[in-house]
């Protein structure tokens, strides 16, 4: 990890984490809740970042890991008792990544628009077992009515009933998101992704096994979907047909494009402006769709590298003006003047 880029998160991630502590009302459970959903979307946006922005992957199916995910919770949970926290975590992460990897195992010899409509039709697919199958509840969707319990050595590590003590959980769970994606990216792998999202032709000519990287690529992402699947079942209690349609999919994909492609940071900031945009909206007007995506094509309209492009452009203007300095200001104004 960049020194820049470790310290920003580092800072990031020490100020969400003194929210609970913050005076009312942002302390307050409705804050709480929307900052872990934040949260949550936030690893779902960068989960999908590592295909598009780095691997070159333009997937509408994303939301069939987050969704499987969220239905292993449900499975795994009894009806009038918790569950184990470790293996539900690790069961629902398992499932989703080995359903990950073998709808990328099919999917990787298509490209382009075949690409994206292949990963659409397999999203629809799980979309309809979820839909169609009795055990998951159908249309209406299921509940999970206690939440997971994380014990080691019979002490209670975490109380996800908790909201303050579910928000650290997630915040952890998204500082170990960055720090795994952005490892990632540094290693050989990270490179023969953005090698191969510039030039794949040229990849494979130099002898790199393309396919198996994109493969790869598809199963770290749709691991860390799970994961925001399992958060979002927790935190909820409940799962619907919905959450796998390519409607979450398309979600995300605006998320990282708010935020900027290609980088970590623009994801988890596209996922926060979205889901505070989304929220502020709906208390606003009955029609808050329509002005929702007003402002979101205005954005992308001003700002097309994203907000973090948008971000870093601000600070390179604040950067030059103060490398010229005051007398420099000072004299270009006299001379303007003598003119």
């Amino acid at each position: 990890m960049k020194s820049k880029s470790f310290w920003a998160w580092l800072v990031v991630l020490g100020l969400l984490a003194l929210l609970p502590f913050a005076p009312e009302p942002w302390s307050g459970n409705y804050y709480l809740s929307l900052f872990t959903k934040i949260l949550t979307y936030g690893i779902f946006a960068m989960s999908l970042q590592l295909l598009v922005g780095y691997t070159g992957l333009i997937s509408l199916g994303h939301a069939a890991f987050f969704a499987t995910s969220a239905y292993m919770v449900y499975l795994l949970t009894p009806e009038y008792d918790t569950a184990n926290g470790w293996w539900v975590l690790f069961v629902a992460m398992a499932t989703a990544a080995l359903l990950a990897l073998v709808i990328g195992t099919l999917v990787m010899r298509t490209r382009g628009i075949y690409f994206i409509m292949v990963t659409l039709a397999f999203g629809q697919m799980i979309y309809f077992v979820f839909h169609d199958i009795k055990l998951f509840g159908g249309s209406d969707g299921v509940y999970i009515y206690f939440p997971p319990e994380f014990t080691l050595f019979g002490y209670q590590l975490v109380d996800l009933g908790d909201r303050a003590q579910f928000y650290w959980f997630a915040l952890a769970c998204l500082a170990i998101t960055v720090a795994v994606l952005m490892q990632v990216l540094r290693s050989r792998l990270g490179h023969a992704l953005v090698g191969i999202k510039h030039n794949e032709q040229r990849m494979r000519a130099t002898g790199y096994a393309t396919v198996r990287y994109k493969v790869a690529s598809f199963v770290i992402g749709g691991t860390f979907a799970g994961l925001a699947g399992f958060l979002f079942a927790t935190q909820y209690g409940f799962v619907n047909p919905e959450l796998a349609s390519w409607h979450l999919s398309g979600d995300a994909l605006v998320m990282i494009i708010l935020g900027g492609l290609g980088s970590m940071a623009g994801a988890f900031i596209g996922a926060f402006a979205y889901v505070l945009l989304g929220e502020i909206y709906q208390d606003l007007t009955e029609h808050w769709v329509l002005w929702f995506g007003l402002t979101i094509i205005v954005v992308v309209m001003l700002m097309p590298n994203g907000l973090v492009g948008g971000l870093r452009s601000l600070r390179n203007l604040w950067l030059s003006r103060s490398a010229r300095g005051p007398d420099k200001d000072r004299s270009a104004a006299a001379a303007g003047e003598s003119d």
